[in-house]
């Protein structure tokens, strides 16, 4: 069994999280991780949605993935699920107040995004644009 030190050897703020079990970059990577979490993050961060809103703005998306995705969000406390008593059911999902405070960091892995499609543009190189 590994001690705390030994966990953190590699990192580089290993003095700022020496005191928890895991590194925190390598528990956000653990939480983000997944298909389609961020862009479900992202969509959630400026309204409330149902399920079939978010499962339209990701039609690649079998409903199956979705739904572990959005359970997985939930689990770590990131988004919130909300059933209506109605028939047919009505679930909506959005950010809980601790999913919240990851929109500062959506919103720059968007703006970093916009800044390297601009960068690689104007370079003419799109060599390294991502394919869909």
């Amino acid at each position: 069994m590994l001690g705390k030190e030994d966990k953190h050897a590699a990192c580089h703020m290993r003095d700022k999280c020496t005191k928890y079990d895991i590194c925190p970059m390598v528990l956000v990577q653990n939480i983000l991780s997944g298909k389609r979490k961020i862009i479900i993050l992202w969509y959630l961060s400026y309204t409330t949605l149902r399920f079939n809103e978010i499962k339209k703005k990701l039609p690649d998306v079998t409903q199956k993935m979705l739904t572990q995705q959005l359970r997985s969000l939930e689990e770590d406390g990131l988004i919130y699920r909300n059933v209506y008593p109605v028939v047919p059911p009505r679930v909506e999902y959005g950010l809980t107040e601790l999913g919240k405070k990851i929109i500062p960091l959506l919103e720059m892995m968007h703006s970093f995004g916009a800044d390297y499609l601009e960068l690689k543009e104007a370079a003419g190189d799109c060599a390294f644009l991502p394919r869909n």
